[in-house]
């Protein structure tokens, strides 16, 4: 049986859309990121709350295409767009 987590995508004034799941954070924070318009020299700021706690967990995303595996499906274009995550830190909400 999978433990998946969810965890809800947060913004700079606190307001909460968009529920992400992952059995770890970062698993989240991809799949958030490959949604975002982030990019390697200006990154974008993605919060997840882990829902049933308070834990924020805060991290710099972007995307950049990359070229696709060799092994590809002949319906995969050459280039495709892969996502990236580095934590920054974890806040606690009051």
């Amino acid at each position: 049986m999978s433990n998946t987590r969810n965890f809800v995508l947060r913004d700079e004034a606190g307001n909460e859309h968009g529920v992400f799941t992952g059995k770890q954070p970062r698993q989240a924070a991809l799949k958030a990121a490959n949604r975002g318009a982030g990019t390697k020299k200006k990154p974008e700021i993605i919060r997840l709350r882990e829902r049933g706690t308070k834990k924020v967990h805060v991290f710099k995303a972007w995307k950049d295409d990359v070229e696709a595996p060799k092994n590809r499906p002949d319906w995969m274009p050459e280039k495709i767009s892969k996502p990236f995550v580095k934590k920054e830190r974890i806040e606690k909400l009051e």
